[in-house]
């Protein structure tokens, strides 16, 4: 075999184990919708979604997706620094109609957020925190399960 044939075959190997994804390569933390797929978000919702949506392609920290029926349901996850994390249970230790409530097994801390109609869960995991709002006319006990579903799989990701 000629060097060069042998050198272009070591180059295609080298070339192609580059582009093959590897299980130990977390998915980016500045891209909301890198952290779920529209599969994902249909199982859980119960319901087809469409590919996840930025508010603008320069914002990436927030991304909905969008059922594609007549429902009018919708998931959305924003990822946040921890003072945002740290935020919203303090803001319900003020006694206003929102509420905090610990949640356990999930990343290194987690809370739903929110009122006796809507709800959303906030985790932190290392120094990465994000919020998961399931808006759909569910109980509230159905959307915090949505939540937490997708909650455990944008954490495998991180």
């Amino acid at each position: 075999m000629s060097t060069f044939n042998l050198t272009s075959r070591v180059i295609a190997i080298c070339i192609v184990a580059a582009a093959i994804p590897h299980p130990g390569n977390a998915a980016s933390s500045e891209d909301a919708c890198s952290l779920l797929t529209p599969a994902q978000v249909s199982a859980a919702l119960g319901t087809s979604v469409g590919p996840g949506t930025l508010v603008s392609p320069a914002f990436k920290k927030t991304c909905t997706w969008t059922a594609t029926t007549d429902s009018a349901a919708s998931v959305t996850l924003n990822l946040q620094s921890l003072d945002q994390y740290e935020g919203g249970r303090k803001l319900a230790s003020y006694g206003n109609s929102v509420s905090a409530i610990s949640v356990a097994g999930i990343g290194d801390d987690a809370y739903y957020f929110g009122t006796n109609k809507l709800v959303s869960l906030l985790v932190k995991k290392g120094n990465v925190a994000f919020k998961l709002a399931v808006y759909a006319h569910l109980p509230i006990e159905k959307q915090q399960f949505t939540e937490r579903i997708l909650a455990l799989q944008v954490i495998s990701q991180l």
